[in-house]
């Protein structure tokens, strides 16, 4: 019993760690740590992303405990979300090619003219933690990794206490990728901004090239992993 036990916590733990690689949430980190008062937002999107993931564990551990409805969302609905996430990558980078082209020639032409940045990308420059908490929110929901691991939880049947800590721990882990340079920010506050900048100086340079690689990679993964689900 013990040993059964001890397997289904090792299985939720490496489910946590698996969560933390959810494409949604890296491009979100990557995208934070590219922009001025990156500090700022990614405290605001972890405490809206700890918020939703928190909330959304202990609904289904204890208003669904039991039921069929984890595995039937792990099954269909977390499937057929990476399917439509990995359709919009593709238009993404497609549009990002397709611009890319088009500037090179731009260029090629005649040289750009310095224009103010459009007014979204303004709002993001201003390092609003708001914005960034409401984006936390919306892009939390239970991912596949996480409805496995509650589907593990559930049938532990552990007491309250205990299935809340270990709810928050996987939402700790899911988010340790945010948290990292969180700390980094703190421990090592001007080593940290430096290492930023000199990687907004290589994704200048680089960024937009790979940018179309990763985002067709990640919509290849995704489309897998959800056809494989659907067939599952």
């Amino acid at each position: 019993m013990r040993g059964q036990v001890g397997e289904a916590m090792g299985e939720i733990v490496l489910l946590s760690f698996l969560a933390a690689l959810y494409p949604t949430l890296v491009a979100a980190t990557t995208v934070m740590l590219l922009l001025p008062k990156a500090e700022d937002l990614m405290l605001g999107f972890w405490l809206g992303s700890m918020s939703t993931s928190v909330a959304c564990g202990l609904v289904i551990v204890f208003a669904l405990d039991g039921s069929s409805v984890v595995k039937t969302t792990r099954h269909t609905v977390s499937p057929t979300v990476d399917l439509v996430i990995a359709g919009l990558l593709v238009v993404a980078a497609v549009v990002l090619r397709t611009r890319t082209r088009a500037r090179e020639r731009d260029d090629a032409r005649q040289p750009r003219e310095h224009k103010a940045p459009p007014k979204w990308q303004q709002k993001l420059r201003n390092g609003n933690p708001w914005h960034a908490f409401v984006v936390g929110i919306l892009l939390s929901f239970p991912g596949v990794w996480y409805l496995a691991a509650l589907d593990r939880l559930v049938k532990l049947h552990y007491p309250t206490l205990v299935v809340i800590l270990v709810v928050i721990g996987f939402c700790l882990v899911q988010l340790s990728l945010i948290e990292v340079p969180m700390l980094a920010f703190k421990i090592w506050p001007r080593e940290t901004p430096i290492a930023i900048d000199n990687a907004k100086a290589w994704a200048s340079r680089h960024g937009r090239q790979y940018g179309v690689w990763g985002l067709v990679i990640i919509a290849g993964l995704l489309a897998v992993r959800g056809i494989i689900g659907l067939l599952s």
